[in-house]
C-alpha cells in the first residue's frame, strides 16, 4: 500500500527508525546530528515528519526535529505535521497527565527559534482545554499565553466562550465576548447560536436578538429555533411562542425543526396544552412531526389519561401521511388497558374501536397488552371477544408463550367462563407448549370456583403425572374447594398428600381451612384453627393441620384471616364472639380494615342490636376508615326501629364523609320517612337523589307511591306513575333482578312484589296500577280509578280483587252502566266472574231502581250449574 507522498510504506518506515535513531544517538541536532539527517532532505514529506514525531516521543527532541524539517527547501508543514507536534509536545512521555502543562523549557526553545509556532501552540492549548471542558485550566493557559505576550486568536476566543456557556458561566462567557470584541474579534455562527441559547435558557431572549445586531447578523430558522429550544429549556413558554411569531414577521418561516423543538420541550416539561396547540400550528403550516415525535404525543396524553385527544393523533398521523404502526397502537391500548384500574365504559369502548382499527391496518398487540387487553373484556363480560382476540392475534403471526396463556384463562376462569379457558388450555397445549405450575393452579382456581371439584381434582391428577407438581397454591384452591362443599374427607385426605410431597402450608392455606369450614357451617373447627394458629395446645381435633409445622416460627393470621373468621362467625349468629376479635388483632398489630367492620355492622345490623352496631361504626371512624356502602345497611336498621332522623343524619354523615348512598339506602330511608307518616320528605328525597346522580329503581318507585297513596297524595302518586313509566327498564325480569339486588327477600315481599316477579317473565306495573286504583277508590274518585284500570288491562292481567272493588264501588255510587261495562270486559276476556261480583251488580241495579233487570241478573244466576269451575280462575291462568 502506498503512502500519501507516493513513497512506499517500508521506505518511510526504514527512514523513521534512521531519522529516531539520529536524534536519540545526538541528544539533539548538534552538527553531527544535521550531516547525518541531511540525506533524508528529499525524502521529507508531512507523512514521515508526523511518524518521525509520534516515534521520538520525546517532547524536546520533537520540537528540535520539526524546526529543522520547516526550514529545510521543497518542504513545509501541513496541519497533520502541527498536529503530531502538538501531541508529542503535550503528551511527551508514557504516564504523563494529559491535561498537565507544557514545561517552560520547551516554550522558551519554541519562542527562540520560532515565535509563529509558539503563538499556535499556546492557542492550541487553550483550545485543548476548552475542547475537554476543562474551563479553570483554560484560564490557566490564557493567562499564560498572555503573560508570553501573545493574543488569543478569534478561534481561541469563540472555544473560551463556548466553554463557560457550556459550564452555564454566562457572566464569564460576557466578559470574554467583552474582552474579545473590544479586540475586533466577531463571534463564529456557531458560537452565536449557544450565546443567544444561553440568554434565551435565562429569559434574555430581549439581549439575545441585542447581540445579534451587534454582531451584524441577520438571524435565520437556525438561530431562532436555537432561542426557542433556550426559551423552552428555560420553562419560558410564552416568550418562545414571541419568538415563533416574531419569526414570521420577519419572514422567516419555522421548519420542521423548530416546531419539533416547541412540542419535545413542551413534552419534557408535561406542557399538554402547549402540545396541542404547537402542533395545529405546525400542521396547518405543512411541517409535519415524525413518527417518533407522534408516538411520543401519544403516550404523554395516555399518560395525562386523556384518550380521547390520543386517539385524534392516530387520525392526525394517518392525514400527514405517517401511518400508526405498532408501537403507536400498542401505547394507546396499552394506556386505556394497562392500569390496575379497569378503564371506564367508554374508554373500554374507545379502545375495542382502535383494536378493531389496528386489526385491519394488520398490526398486532405485544404479549403485554393480549394480557391486559383480555382482562379488561373479560372485566366488562366481553368474554367472546377476549377469546377471539387471541384467535386473531395468532392469526396475524403472534405466538402467545405459557405466561400469556396462564393469564388469559385466569381471566375466563375469574368470569366463570370455564368452557372458553379450557378450550384455551387444549389450545396451549396443542400449540407445543407446556402447562407450568402457574397454569395448572389457574386452572384448578377457575374450575373449584365454579364448582366443578372432580375436574379440578382431575387437573391436578394430570400435573402430577406429567411431573409438573403442585405447590402449596394449587392444593390450597382444591382445599378450600373441598370444605366449601362439606367434603371434609376428601379435604383431609389431599392435606396429607401435600404433605407427603413436601408443601408445607402457610397463613394462606390455614385462611383458606378457616374460610372454608365456616362456610361449611363448621364455625367451630374454623376457630379451633384459629386458635392454633395463636399457638393454642389445647386444640387436638386439629393436630392433623399442624403435625408438620413448626409452631414457634408458625406465621400469625394475618388480616384475611380475621375477616374470614368474623365473616363465619356473622353468619353463624356469633356477632359478639367476632367483636371479640377485633381486640385480639389489636393485640397481634393487626388493624381491623374496612371488610372486617363493615361484615360486623352487618352481624349486628341483622341481628337487631343497631346500638352496637352503631359502636363499630364509630370505631372505624376513628381509625380512619370512611364508610363504604355496605355500611349503609345500619340505616335500614335504624329506619326499621323508627329512627328515621337519627338514620337520615346518619346518611348525611356519610355522604360527607365521600360514601355517596346508593338506590337501597334511598329506598330504605325513604320507606322509612314514610312509616314515620314524613310523606313530604319521601318526595324531597327521591328529587334529591335524581339531582345527585342515583336514579330511582322499581322499588323506589313503588315504596314512594304507596306512601304517597297512603297520606292522601294521590296526583302525586300519578305523577310518579308517569315519570315510572317514561323510564327504561329491562324487558325481562332475569336482566331486572340486576336493577333490585340489595333488597332483602322479606323487604319485597311485603310490599308484595315478590309474587308477582316470580309470576312475570317481564317487568309489571300491575302491582302500581293496584295500589293507585283502590287509593282512588276509597277517595271517591271512581273516573280517575276506572281510567287508570283501562290504562293497565290487558289479557295478561285480571286481577280478581281490582275488578271486584271497581265494580262494588261503581254499583254503590249509582254508576251501574259502567259497572256493567267492566263487567262485560270480564266476560270477553273468557273468565268468569265471582259470585261477589253478580251479588253487587244486582245490588246496583236495585239501587238504580232497575227491579226487573235484577230480577232477571238474579234468576240467570240461579240457572248456573256449579260455580267456577277449577280451570277457569279469575286471573286467567
Amino acid at each position: 500500500m502506498d503512502s500519501p507522498s507516493g513513497k512506499s510504506t517500508g521506505a518511510i518506515d526504514d527512514a523513521v527508525l534512521s531519522i529516531v535513531s539520529v536524534l536519540r544517538e545526538n541528544g539533539g541536532l548538534g552538527e553531527e546530528a544535521q550531516k547525518l539527517l541531511r540525506q533524508f532532505r528529499e525524502k521529507l514529506n508531512p507523512d514521515l515528519i508526523v511518524r518521525v514525531l509520534r516515534e521520538v516521543r520525546d517532547a524536546e527532541l520533537g520540537v528540535k526535529f520539526y524546526m529543522w524539517a520547516g526550514r529545510q527547501i521543497g518542504y513545509n508543514h501541513n496541519a497533520a505535521v502541527f498536529d503530531a507536534l502538538i501531541d508529542v509536545v503535550v503528551t511527551r512521555e508514557a504516564g504523563s497527565s494529559e491535561n498537565e502543562k507544557v514545561p517552560e523549557r520547551i516554550l522558551h526553545v519554541l519562542m527562540d527559534d520560532d515565535k509563529e509556532v509558539l503563538g499556535k501552540l499556546l492557542n492550541f492549548m487553550v483550545l485543548k482545554c476548552c475542547r475537554s471542558g476543562l474551563w479553570n485550566l483554560a484560564l490557566e493557559e490564557l493567562e499564560r499565553l498572555k503573560n508570553l505576550g501573545y493574543k488569543p486568536s478569534r478561534v481561541t476566543y469563540n472555544a473560551l466562550v463556548q466553554v463557560f456557556l457550556q459550564a452555564g458561566r454566562l457572566e464569564t462567557a460576557s466578559l470574554i465576548y467583552k474582552e474579545m470584541s473590544g479586540l475586533g474579534f466577531k463571534m463564529d455562527m456557531h458560537t452565536l447560536n449557544c450565546f443567544t441559547r444561553s440568554l434565551c435558557k435565562g429569559g434574555k431572549w430581549r439581549e439575545a436578538l441585542d447581540l445579534m445586531e451587534k454582531e451584524g447578523f441577520v438571524a435565520d430558522t437556525v438561530i431562532y429555533t436555537s432561542m426557542i429550544s433556550g426559551l423552552c429549556e428555560g420553562s419560558f413558554f410564552v416568550e418562545a411562542m414571541d419568538i415563533l411569531n416574531l419569526m414570521r414577521s420577519s419572514s422567516c418561516i419555522p421548519n420542521r425543526v423548530t416546531y419539533e423543538t416547541l412540542l419535545c420541550s413542551c413534552l419534557n416539561q408535561r406542557k399538554l396544552g402547549w402540545c396541542k396547540r404547537i402542533l395545529n400550528m405546525m400542521i396547518v403550516e405543512g411541517c409535519y412531526p415524525g413518527q417518533k415525535i407522534f408516538n411520543s404525543l401519544v403516550h404523554a396524553y395516555c399518560r395525562s389519561m386523556d384518550y380521547s385527544y390520543a386517539y385524534k393523533l392516530l387520525k392526525k398521523m394517518e392525514r400527514c401521511g405517517c401511518q400508526p404502526g405498532y408501537v403507536a397502537y400498542n401505547i394507546l391500548i396499552g394506556g386505556m388497558c394497562g392500569n390496575d384500574d379497569l378503564p371506564s365504559k367508554e374508554i373500554m369502548q374507545l379502545a375495542e374501536k382502535i383494536y378493531g382499527e389496528m386489526i385491519d391496518a394488520g398490526v398486532v398487540l405485544n404479549k403485554v397488552n393480549v394480557s391486559n387487553f383480555v382482562r379488561c373484556l373479560c372485566a366488562f363480560q366481553k368474554f367472546e371477544k377476549a377469546f377471539r382476540v387471541i384467535q386473531e392475534m395468532m392469526k396475524k403471526g403472534f405466538v402467545p408463550d405459557v405466561s400469556t396463556y396462564s393469564k388469559v384463562i385466569g381471566f375466563l376462569g375469574n368470569a366463570s367462563k370455564i368452557d372458553k379457558a379450557f378450550m384455551l388450555f387444549q389450545e396451549m397445549k396443542n400449540n407445543g407448549l407446556v402447562p407450568d405450575v402457574y397454569t395448572y393452579t389457574m386452572l384448578i382456581d377457575c374450575f373449584c370456583k365454579s364448582g366443578f371439584i372432580q375436574q379440578a381434582r382431575s387437573w391436578l391428577d394430570e400435573m402430577r403425572s406429567v411431573g409438573c407438581m403442585p405447590n402449596v397454591v394449587t392444593y390450597t384452591s382444591l382445599l378450600h374447594a373441598y370444605l366449601k362443599q362439606k367434603r371434609i374427607s376428601e379435604a383431609n385426605e389431599l392435606f396429607e398428600l401435600m404433605l407427603s410431597e413436601g408443601s408445607i402450608p402457610n397463613v394462606v392455606t390455614f385462611t383458606a381451612l378457616i374460610d372454608g369450614f365456616c362456610k361449611a357451617a363448621n364455625v367451630e373447627k374454623a376457630c379451633q384453627i384459629y386458635e392454633k394458629m395463636k399457638g393454642s395446645v389445647n386444640t387436638s381435633e386439629v393436630d392433623m393441620y399442624f403435625k408438620t409445622t413448626d409452631m414457634g416460627n408458625i406465621e400469625k393470621p394475618n388480616l384475611v384471616t380475621y375477616g374470614a373468621l368474623v365473616d363465619g362467625l356473622c353468619k353463624a349468629h356469633r356477632v359478639k364472639d367476632a367483636r371479640d376479635l377485633l381486640d385480639s388483632m389489636t393485640v397481634d398489630g393487626q388493624e381491623p380494615n374496612v371488610i372486617i367492620y363493615d361484615a360486623l355492622i352487618d352481624g349486628f345490623c341483622k341481628a337487631g342490636e343497631i346500638k352496637e352496631a352503631h359502636e363499630v361504626f364509630s370505631r372505624m371512624l376513628e381509625h380512619g376508615y370512611d364508610p363504604s356502602v355496605f355500611t349503609y345497611k345500619m340505616i335500614d336498621g335504624l329506619c326499621k326501629m323508627g329512627k328515621t332522623d337519627e338514620a337520615y343524619k346518619l346518611m348525611l354523615m356519610m355522604e360527607e364523609k365521600g360514601c355517596k348512598p346508593n338506590v337501597v339506602t334511598y329506598t330504605a330511608m325513604i320507606d322509612g320517612f314514610g312509616k314515620a307518616c314524613k310523606v313530604e320528605k319521601c318526595l324531597q328525597l327521591i328529587q334529591q337523589m335524581v339531582c345527585k346522580g342515583c336514579a330511582p329503581n322499581y322499588i323506589t318507585y313503588v315504596v314512594t307511591i304507596k306512601h304517597c297513596c297512603s297520606a292522601g297524595l294521590l296526583d302525586e302518586a300519578v305523577q310518579l306513575l308517569e315519570e315510572m313509566k317514561q323510564t327504561h327498564w329491562p324487558r325481562h325480569m332475569d336482566s331486572y333482578h340486576r336493577i333490585i339486588e340489595g333488597f332483602n327477600k322479606e323487604y319485597l315481599i311485603s310490599l308484595g312484589l315478590l309474587e308477582e316477579m316470580s309470576a312475570n317473565s317481564c317487568v309489571s306495573y300491575f302491582p302500581v296500577y293496584r295500589i293507585l286504583i283502590d287509593s282512588f277508590l276509597k277517595a271517591g274518585r271512581l273516573e280517575v280509578a276506572a281510567d287508570l284500570h283501562k290504562e293497565i288491562s290487558s289479557p295478561s292481567h285480571h286481577d280478581k280483587n281490582v275488578y271486584a272493588s271497581l265494580i262494588q264501588n261503581l254499583c254503590v255510587n249509582m254508576k251501574v252502566d259502567k259497572a256493567f261495562e267492566l263487567y262485560a270486559d270480564i266476560i270477553k276476556k273468557g273468565v268468569i266472574p265471582e259470585l261477589s261480583v253478580f251479588v253487587n251488580l244486582i245490588k246496583g241495579l236495585t239501587l238504580a231502581n232497575q227491579w226487573e233487570n235484577a230480577l232477571e241478573l238474579s234468576k240467570s244466576l240461579c240457572d248456573m250449574d256449579g260455580w267456577l269451575p277449577a280451570n277457569k280462575k279469575m286471573d286467567g291462568s
